[in-house]
């Protein structure tokens, strides 16, 4: 069990840390990315797009350290919950846009793709469930603070 906590704690914050990194290169991109699924209002939208990158690096680190590891496969979850919630929302509505899911990649997928990027955010989402009821994990700083 502590193994394949392990394993979910590292894909899920290797994927918030990489993800973080590439939209804050590029934080004009990542904030008309997140205005593009005409969820948010404008200015909220900037606002996410200025926030959502800091986010998920900061919640990766904690990840991939092994700190405060329920609590931040929760806000993990909630984020995963969002992705998949907007991303469902434009396939429904018939909107073609990058997703943004890791950075400005410069290409409009088909709205088929959409059903990938949903399928890669219900894994991640398993691996945020497993970690919520399992937080323990090996080689993390939870363990080794209150064992």
């Amino acid at each position: 069990m502590e193994w394949i906590g392990l394993a979910a704690r590292l894909i899920l914050g290797i994927v918030y840390l990489v993800a973080g990194a590439l939209k804050a290169r590029d934080l004009e991109s990542t904030r008309m990315d997140t205005r593009a699924f005409r969820i948010l209002s404008y200015d909220l939208g900037n606002i996410w797009g200025t926030v959502m990158p800091f986010v998920e690096i900061f919640l990766g680190i904690l990840l991939i350290v092994g700190l405060m590891t329920r609590m931040t496969a929760v806000l993990g979850g909630l984020l995963m919950i969002a992705f998949i919630i907007g991303i469902s929302s434009v396939w429904a509505r018939g909107i073609v846009i990058r997703c943004g899911c890791f950075g400005n990649n410069g290409k409009l997928p088909t709205t088929a793709a959409y059903k990938w990027d949903i399928l890669r955010d219900v894994g991640l989402l398993l691996c945020a469930a497993w970690l919520v009821i399992w937080p323990r994990t090996k080689f993390s700083v939870d363990r080794a603070l209150w064992g």
